[in-house]
């Protein structure tokens, strides 16, 4: 299955790389390849994963504490956020 980001969620996604590189070198590399693996695992199985609401699903990822929030559209998942898992629960909503 084919995936597309949101641009808001896109932003996100560079300004957390961004974020734990600044925290320590090559730990932002590091969070990105485990988004890399989440959304295959969301590709492989997309509606194996948690249902948030009626039309939202979310796939954790394994080593960090973030959660992608995508949706599936005809064949197509668009992820709309990239998700800290302790900070504001429903800022994506409007997406």
């Amino acid at each position: 299955m084919n995936y597309s980001f949101h641009e808001a969620a896109e932003k996100e996604l560079f300004s957390v790389i961004e974020y734990y590189e600044e925290r320590q070198p090559g730990l932002g590399l590091r969070f990105s390849e485990e988004v890399k693996a989440t959304i295959e695992r969301m590709c492989a199985h997309p509606h194996a994963w948690a249902s948030i609401d009626s039309k939202t699903k979310r796939c954790l990822t394994s080593k960090f504490p973030y959660g992608i929030l995508y949706r599936i559209i005809k064949n197509n998942i668009q992820i709309i956020a990239i998700m800290h898992l302790h900070r504001k629960p429903n800022y994506w909503k409007g997406r």
